[in-house]
């Protein structure tokens, strides 16, 4: 998997068009909480003394999302803001601060920040952890956990796996390993279930002919 990304870094980070031309930065990501996808920034102008601007970038017009700029075809690629804040809901504004809950109705803690992957997938959630959700070793109060491909986010409550602390991370780094590991769990548990679903229908379809 690429570099993990946290929505608070991409605050700043230039808009460049494939010509080199600067033309905005990103002033808030905005995405859809429940696919769990980027669906645009909303942007300001360049400079000291530049606003916010009257133009969004909507994720499909985005070329790339690198380390240190927004690559984007051309100026063409900006759109009115209806087009992006519409669609989704900022993550500066609804998520962060957020509770988070697990299945079982556990309080995990409040989330702090959000994790993006460059396709534009939310992957996870930087959180203040309770010791109810994760025991706190060396005094850590913050963790990585990644999110459930069915469960909720809103700004009123975000709701993650149960077995969710079996995947938390410390840092970045090693919670792209830990959003591996995760994917693998839900790809195993889902072919499981359909291999059970595979066999039910055999075992109908054989009584049948009977």
């Amino acid at each position: 998997m690429d570099s993990l990304m946290l929505a608070s870094e991409l605050a700043k980070r230039p808009v460049v068009t494939l010509d080199g031309e600067a033309v905005a930065e990103i002033k808030d990501t905005v995405f859809d909480g429940a696919a769990g996808q980027i669906t645009g920034f909303t942007l300001n102008g360049r400079g000291l003394l530049a606003g916010p601007l009257k133009q969004s970038l909507p994720w499909s017009s985005v070329h790339a999302l690198g380390r240190h700029a927004v690559m984007i075809p051309g100026r063409e690629a900006l759109a009115e803001p209806a087009a992006v804040v519409a669609s989704g809901e900022a993550a500066h504004g609804a998520v962060p601060g957020a509770k988070v809950l697990t299945e079982e109705g556990v309080e995990a803690g409040s989330v702090l920040d959000v994790v993006v992957a460059p396709d534009g997938r939310v992957v996870g959630f930087r959180i203040s952890a309770t010791e109810a959700f994760v025991h706190r070793e060396h005094g850590r109060n913050s963790v990585f956990v990644p999110r459930g491909e069915a469960l909720a986010v809103s700004g009123r409550a975000l709701v993650v796996p149960s077995d969710a602390p079996r995947f938390v991370a410390d840092d970045l780094p090693s919670f792209t390993t830990q959003v591996e590991l995760f994917a693998a769990r839900v790809t195993a548990a889902e072919r499981q279930a359909y291999g059970g679903q595979r066999t039910d229908v055999g075992a109908a379809e054989g009584k049948e002919h009977l």
